[in-house]
């Protein structure tokens, strides 16, 4: 992995266009003329939309494609256009009888499987031991109903589901390690159904264990709600969904309308062994110098777009003119990065969890991984571009929201604006940046209704 040559990059200037490895890997992004008629809609009015003028590329920086990243491997990954969405057959809607988001807590554990509560810490591995707070479900729950507004999010009891054992005669654990064998189950119950969840050693020991999301899916199906119009069950275990995998963050069954997501792997201890950039991550990752040197590493031969336009058509710009991203650039760099306290760490963890409970939901909601801005909705292809994700949603998926929520630009805004200056969360590295997005955006200027 390549990393930035000092540890105090000042981030003289931002890129909005992506890498010079967006090339080499055969990416073709969209021309203005296509990002704009993908976030149209052919037929309907009165819809709230953003002012052209304002969605210019400093806004919505295009995706980064570094290399490694979900897109570099697969640059021709299909657009998903609001209108293609809006088409969509299978899509799940909102009715007056599924109209409800329900979240579940991490599932109790039983005495019979205590040794699984040895899982959810990190092993030898981790840099230090973990002083944040694992993530709260109501505040997960609470940022759902933000990043949704307009549909309601309930947190079902902590009782929900609690793991229990699967074998009649259960296999010996090491007291030592708390290593499960080779080849294990456990049970989850719901009620008085019990599924059996596949459980391993996790393959590079930063986890003692690790359950399969698969089969925890298949549990939340069983006990879908009537009402609900999806459910997602959080999760402190590490998970995996293939034996050829390390882990798993996060991971959607859209049509039926379940996901889950795992806060193991995003406690910010693990940031060394993980090779987390902390000091480019949103909206840092869009630093120039960063992305320069991170390509000419990883790709000496790679040649550099000539200043100008690039192939999408779009100007290429690495100054950081007024706007969100100049706005949330200065309060991330006006935050100390050498701050370890406990609190900036769980707002840290909060944070990326939240980002990617909402990225998984939205799948849910019919959204495909986008290919045409940096966004909340991109594919990752690993925890460290994780990281580099923003967690706005662009033009083209927000229209998607607005457009199932019935919400408007401004209330939706307003509700993140009002979750990131909570206490706890103001002044933090994941949200004092995103509060500062969020109050450029909500300028009177840069929000205008159609009505034509």
């Amino acid at each position: 992995m390549a990393r930035s040559k000092s540890e105090t990059c000042i981030h003289r200037s931002l890129s909005f266009t992506s890498s010079p490895h967006a090339e080499v890997a055969g990416f073709k992004g969209q021309s203005s003329r296509q990002l704009i008629a993908a976030r149209r809609p052919s037929s309907l009015t009165g819809q709230p939309r953003f002012d052209l003028a304002a969605d210019h590329s400093e806004t919505f920086p295009a995706p980064l494609l570094l290399p490694g990243d979900d897109l570099a491997e697969d640059p021709n990954h299909p657009t998903q256009s609001f209108q293609e969405w809006l088409g969509e057959k299978t899509r799940n809607r909102l009715t007056p009888t599924r109209k409800t988001i329900y979240v579940i807590p991490p599932p109790e554990i039983g005495d019979e499987v205590g040794f699984m509560r040895s899982w959810v810490k990190p092993g030898s591995h981790a840099a230090r031991d973990s002083r944040a707070q694992l993530p709260q479900p109501q505040d997960v729950c609470d940022y759902l109903e933000a990043f949704y507004h307009g549909v309601s999010v309930k947190l079902l009891p902590s009782s929900t589901f609690t793991f229990t054992s699967w074998e009649k005669e259960e296999v010996k654990i090491s007291k030592t390690t708390c290593k499960p064998p080779k080849k294990r189950y456990v049970g989850l119950k719901c009620g008085t159904e019990v599924t059996r969840i596949r459980a391993r050693p996790s393959p590079d020991e930063v986890f003692s264990g690790q359950v399969n999301l698969d089969d925890l899916l298949d549990a939340v199906i069983a006990m879908l709600p009537q009402d609900a119009f999806s459910v997602q069950l959080l999760m402190h275990h590490d998970m995996y969904e293939d034996e050829d995998d390390e882990f798993g963050c996060g991971r959607a069954y859209a049509g039926s309308r379940v996901c889950v997501v795992s806060s193991a792997r995003y406690d910010p201890c693990l940031d060394e062994v993980e090779e987390i950039e902390r000091l480019h991550s949103w909206p840092a990752s869009h630093c120039e110098d960063y992305i320069s040197q991170y390509c000419s590493v990883s790709e000496p031969r790679a040649k550099r777009p000539k200043t100008g336009k690039t192939k999408a058509g779009k100007p290429r710009s690495n100054i950081a003119l007024n706007g969100p991203m100049k706005a949330a650039l200065s309060v991330y760099k006006s935050l100390p990065m050498s701050d370890q306290s406990t609190s900036l760490l769980s707002a840290l963890w909060l944070g990326r969890t939240c980002r990617t409970a909402a990225h998984e939901l939205g799948h849910c909601f019919g959204m495909d991984h986008c290919v045409y801005y940096a966004c909340s909705m991109q594919g990752t292809a690993s925890i460290r571009e994780d990281a580099r994700q923003p967690p706005y949603l662009c033009p083209v998926d927000l229209a998607k929201v607005l457009h199932e929520t019935k919400g408007t630009v401004e209330k939706r805004y307003q509700a993140l604006l009002d979750f990131c200056e909570r206490p706890g969360n103001k002044g933090t590295h994941f949200f004092a940046p995103f509060a500062a997005w969020l109050q450029a955006r909500l300028q009177p200027a840069n929000i205008v209704v159609d009505l034509t």
